[in-house]
């Protein structure tokens, strides 16, 4: 597709970029080379993520049509794709909460926990594992009631835990996630396809590693829960503290004969963005596909970057593009008495303090967004910025610090006409922000 002349239209190239990114993670085009050759024994597929339904219909596109296959795999509400006309499907699919876990995430769990008991050595699973699989893929640890675990979630979510943290405590409060759903699978031969949505690409961190093995220990996690001030009930505490809750480790006989593909990565999508921004004639720099931090504080940074470019040509020169992925955190403020509560997520908060430092910076645009599609519990996927931002805030009577102080990102955007809004996209490989400099 050809780029929209960023000069002319820096919003529409923004968003050709962002496309680049989201497509280069699509399922479809990245799991032919990673899946095995049919057993001798049946074949399951498990799975949950946000791009589990896409996952699964790359799978069923691409296996034997002769060749045994069913499942199950969950995914977000809404975020089963459209079935592609002809394919039938083999696996099935079923939807529930996310970030916070529901009923349903947990009826799926258990479900696909029961569907792997009784295999052989004849039989091949395939775990299908992206971004959002650990709300999805929730199974209480005994002692945990569902309303416990969402209680728990919800207060890490607000904490400014980042995602490693978070991940260490649901997999230390979980009968499925940690590797224990690998273990349930024995003696089966588990192979586990992966979507990558956190920083370093660590497969035990994505969706809390139900299939792999997991370093962390229940000390990690009481250190993390006294951290954030999370409480616990006493008897998982008392668990927790003597170790009974413990995930299996690197090296156990759970894992013999495993593999794990990384089917897509953040930074291969930020390579793809540089490769379309390049193919337009712009530089091209890819900052980390690894930050992390708050995410007003992560905009302030990379505000004070493009400033450096727009007045000085520093570090680099311009016209260019900067990029930059990861997973960045949202500590909510307290609400002040009678205001109203905050909309938005990790990329609409680091647009507010990105467009807060520029302070109106000329010839500066930018646009952040989740690349499955969906910022935080919003409709939309992200922000825009440009320039004159801050001055048509101000002209509809909105000033800047009122919406960061309540998390409203969603507010202040949506009335500018600001918003990025794509649906869900059937893939994850987390935050994507690309800041154009003319």
């Amino acid at each position: 597709m050809t780029a929209p002349d960023p000069a002319t239209h820096p919003r529409q190239f923004l968003e050709h970029l962002y496309q680049a990114a989201v497509t280069r993670a699509m399922p479809l085009h990245n799991t032919a080379a990673c899946l095995p050759k049919p057993p001798k024994g049946r074949t399951f597929v498990i799975g949950a993520g946000k791009a589990g339904g896409s996952m699964a219909q790359a799978v069923e596109a691409l296996w034997p049509a002769d060749a045994p296959l069913e499942g199950l795999v969950v995914t977000r509400y809404h975020h089963i794709p459209p079935r592609p006309e002809g394919l039938p499907q083999r696996i099935e699919m079923v939807e529930a909460a996310h970030p916070v876990p529901d009923a349903a995430g947990l009826a799926a769990s258990q479900r696909i926990l029961a569907m792997v008991q009784g295999l052989t050595r004849d039989d091949l699973v395939l775990c299908l594992i992206s971004g959002g699989g650990s709300a999805l893929l929730t199974l209480p640890a005994e002692g945990l009631s569902l309303e416990d675990k969402q209680r728990i979630n919800k207060a890490l979510l607000n904490s400014g835990a980042n995602i490693g943290e978070m991940n260490c405590v649901r997999k230390h409060l979980s009968r499925i996630k940690g590797g224990r759903l690998a273990a349930a699978c024995a003696p089966a031969r588990v192979v586990t396809l992966t979507i990558s949505d956190v920083p370093g690409d660590d497969p035990s961190i994505i969706a809390s590693g139900p299939t792999v093995p997991d370093a962390s220990s229940c000390a990690d996690a009481l250190a993390i829960l006294k951290r954030y001030g999370i409480d616990v009930p006493a008897d998982v505490l008392s668990r927790l503290e003597s170790g009974a809750l413990e995930t299996p480790k690197p090296g156990s006989p759970a894992f013999d004969g495993h593999e794990v593909h990384m089917m897509a990565t953040p930074q291969q999508s930020l390579e793809a963005a540089a490769a379309a921004a390049r193919a337009a004639g712009l530089d091209a720099h890819i900052l980390s596909d690894e930050m992390e931090g708050e995410s007003r504080e992560v905009g302030k940074v990379h505000a004070a970057l493009a400033r450096a470019v727009a007045l000085r040509g520093q570090p680099f020169s311009k016209p260019c593009v900067i990029l930059s992925g990861g997973e960045t955190t949202v500590t909510v403020r307290p609400l002040q008495a009678g205001a109203a509560k905050g909309r938005g997520g990790r990329a609409g908060e680091f647009c507010l303090g990105l467009a807060l430092a520029l302070q109106g910076q000329s010839g500066v645009y930018a646009l952040a967004a989740d690349t499955d599609g969906i910022d935080g519990v919003e409709d939309n996927a992200g922000a825009f910025v440009a320039p004159d931002t801050l001055m048509r805030a101000v002209a509809q009577g909105m000033k800047i610090n009122g919406f960061l102080d309540r998390n409203d990102a969603y507010g202040y955007f949506e009335p500018l006409g600001d918003l990025v809004i794509t649906g869900p996209t059937h893939t994850n490989v987390n935050d994507f922000r690309a800041l154009l400099i003319l």
